[in-house]
């Protein structure tokens, strides 16, 4: 009989993430290639031609640098931090989990704004750390109000709180004095900033200056920004004490050359990261006005993304999908009548509008419960 694992990790749920379940495509004889992948939130104009010339000569031969000193240098002169402040990852999703395991412990009490990104659930319970939720109502757009939040710390005095902000799913931007006041009642608690969408806000405030009130981490996505999630990369910052801590548990080699030379190269493409996010802030817009005129709510969003109420979330994914078309089904976020969409390019856009239009005539697109 196999080894049992630890209490935590038998009863553990998986946490169900969008993009392309190969599989599934397999199995109804559709190519991956053929898809048009509206469930993820990546930019859809990147990466740019600066970063395939670069990758032709990555030297994969050689073991990457541990620190990604080149990487962090350049993320420290874009933001005007010390490198010594900032920390690589593979994703965000494994600086999550290395925060979790360098500072939950057995029993504390974590916060987690819900609905959110699964993954925050899974690292406590990895930890054993015992997850407390605040939930966003529907007739608040889900999103979280700050006095019941502050009062859950008070109560609770967690160890941690996660916070992303814009949210996924629902793309609620909170402002500094909303991130202000939580940092004042949780003295003794860690807040976890996760900014994995902040490029894609407009007016967005910079939130660089909180990690010298020292229990502050910041993390933001390279794989949102520049397309790179094939190539996984991300980055905390904090002050230098906690990122030693977080280098204690980090795996050596964690991100590997390839990922940081692609960092390194689109770091050096701004000028066409900001050409892209005109083109996605215009896509976006066409996929809301087409969407509601076919009498779909649409939530209102600060991020590249948005909400869609569909009936039966899995009931239009389904549909879509004989299509060629991925949609976010949100039953996972605890949402089983909302989708998520995040815009590709206006001709992709248009054939989902297309799509959409030509189902309902069908009477093939069920959005009952």
């Amino acid at each position: 009989m196999p080894l049992a694992p630890r209490p935590e990790i038998k009863n553990m749920k998986t946490c169900y993430h969008g993009g392309i379940n190969y599989a599934e495509l397999s199995a109804m004889g559709i190519s991956p290639e053929a898809v048009l992948d509206f469930s993820v939130c990546t930019n859809p104009f990147m990466p740019s031609p600066r970063l395939k010339e670069k990758l032709n000569t990555a030297p994969i031969e050689r073991y990457p640098d541990s620190g990604a000193t080149e990487f962090r240098q350049r993320l420290s002169e874009k933001l005007g931090v010390p490198s010594d402040n900032i920390l690589s990852g593979s994703g965000t999703t494994e600086l999550i989990r290395l925060v979790a395991l360098a500072y939950f412990r057995q029993g504390d009490t974590v916060l987690i704004l819900e609905p959110t990104y699964g993954e925050y659930e899974v690292a406590c319970k990895i930890a054993g750390a015992v997850p407390v939720k605040q939930r966003g109502k529907e007739e608040d757009n889900f999103a979280p109000k700050i006095n019941e939040t502050v009062d859950l710390i008070r109560q609770h005095q967690p160890r941690a709180v996660f916070i992303c902000n814009p949210n996924n799913p629902n793309g609620k931007y909170l402002s500094k004095q909303a991130i202000e006041a939580i940092l004042a009642v949780g003295k003794n608690t860690l807040l976890i900033l996760d900014e994995a969408y902040v490029s894609f806000v407009n007016d967005r405030w910079s939130s660089t200056d909180l990690i010298s009130q020292g229990n502050v981490i910041i993390l933001r996505s390279m794989t949102k920004d520049y397309a790179l999630a094939g190539l996984r990369l991300g980055y905390a910052i904090a002050n230098p004490e906690i990122i030693n801590n977080l280098r204690r548990v980090c795996p050596p080699w964690n991100v590997n050359i390839i990922a940081q030379q692609a960092g390194i190269a689109s770091l050096a493409s701004e000028d066409y990261l900001e050409q892209s996010k005109a083109k996605i802030k215009e896509a976006k817009q066409f996929l809301v006005d087409e969407l509601n005129q076919m009498g779909f709510p649409i939530l209102p969003s600060d991020a590249n993304f948005f909400l869609m109420k569909a009936g039966s979330a899995e009931k239009f994914r389904s549909a879509l999908l004989k299509y060629g078309i991925l949609v976010r089904d949100c039953t996972s976020f605890g949402l089983p009548e909302y989708i998520r969409l995040a815009p590709r390019t206006m001709p992709e856009c248009q054939k989902f509008i297309t799509a959409i239009r030509e189902l309902i005539k069908k009477n093939e697109l069920d959005t009952t419960k």
